[in-house]
């Protein structure tokens, strides 16, 4: 089962601790072949969205900050128990905030 676990942009600053944390984290998943791909996101991106025949393009950012969407990593796990589990280890690393979990059909 293929999750894509987002991440909510974060207003405190990571220290040496957090990127040491995190890199033994994604070193983990990525040794296990967990963690299929990782990244961090634009801020503002832009939208695409339709009407008929008409396509428009919308530069952003769309959201609040604290809304925005600041990273990614998409997991090949075994059970949403595992995902969660991976989302709970995530959370306890970056601290305060909100992640977002969707399970990715194929």
């Amino acid at each position: 089962m293929r999750y894509l676990m987002l991440s909510k942009t974060q207003n405190n600053q990571p220290d040496e601790k957090l990127f040491a944390e995190m890199a033994a984290f994604i070193e983990e998943m990525t040794a296990s072949g967990v963690l299929l791909a990782t990244g961090g996101l634009d801020p503002a991106g832009f939208k695409i969205a339709s009407s008929g025949d008409d396509v428009t393009v919308t530069d952003g950012p769309f959201t609040e900050a604290k809304e925005a969407i600041g990273g990614f990593a998409l997991v090949e796990v075994r059970s949403r128990e595992e995902a969660e589990e991976l989302g709970r280890r995530f959370r306890k690393i970056v601290g305060d905030g909100e992640s977002l979990i969707h399970q990715v059909y194929s």
